[in-house]
């Protein structure tokens, strides 16, 4: 008498179910660590002039040029605040005409209905009003605040970045990011003394 041996298959094949492959890392950037201003600045223009279009730099204090550097040639915040501010006071003036001329005109004093001097006051007001609040706004919604937390914030010493350290990020975004080790070659042989793999 012969003696049968039956296979069994693991539970996740007898299922129809696959291993799960390893989940894939997003990555946010590489960022590189420069210890002054100057080398900060020369490593911004080398990399814009390699192509690179998506990269912010981080200091603890202000860099003349810094901002042309990375390609920051123009801000529309002026524009914003000007276009909101003539708005606000062609509307407060406008407001105060209609008002008085058209939907309730009163004589007082035999002044005439459209008293201009007397529309000034609001008129500046309002254009300031208007200018200084969608100022603000737009300021914060074209810098993408208030944003609570971002990826740089998990980098170990990059709260340094308001003290004494000058940080470059070249995110995985840009066409030319390859892979983490050609990033981080570029950023060390732009001066960066450390760089840093950034997880998204």
């Amino acid at each position: 008498m012969s003696a049968s041996v039956e296979t069994v298959a693991p539970p996740a094949a007898a299922a129809g179910h696959h291993a799960a492959p390893p989940r894939e890392q997003r990555i946010y950037g590489v960022l590189g660590e420069f210890d002054n201003a100057d080398a900060l600045l020369a490593a911004a223009h080398a990399a814009y002039a390699a192509g690179w279009r998506r990269l912010d730099a981080y200091t603890p204090i202000p860099i003349d040029g810094l901002a042309a550097a990375i390609g920051r040639r123009r801000s529309w915040v002026p524009l914003i605040v000007m276009v909101a501010g003539f708005s606000g006071a062609a509307g407060g003036y406008f407001m105060q005409w209609f008002s008085m001329t058209y939907d309730y005109p009163y004589n007082i004093g035999g002044r005439p209905f459209h008293s201009w001097p007397m529309f000034i006051p609001i008129t500046f007001e309002l254009g300031i009003l208007c200018g200084s609040v969608i100022g603000a706004l737009s300021m914060l919604a074209l810098n993408g605040l208030p944003r609570p937390h971002h990826p740089l914030f998990k980098v170990p010493g990059f709260e340094r970045a308001t003290i004494d350290r000058f940080f470059l990020c070249l995110e995985a975004s840009d066409p030319k990011f390859e892979n983490t080790d050609a990033v981080g070659a570029f950023l060390k042989r732009a001066g960066a003394v450390a760089t840093t793999e950034v997880e998204a």
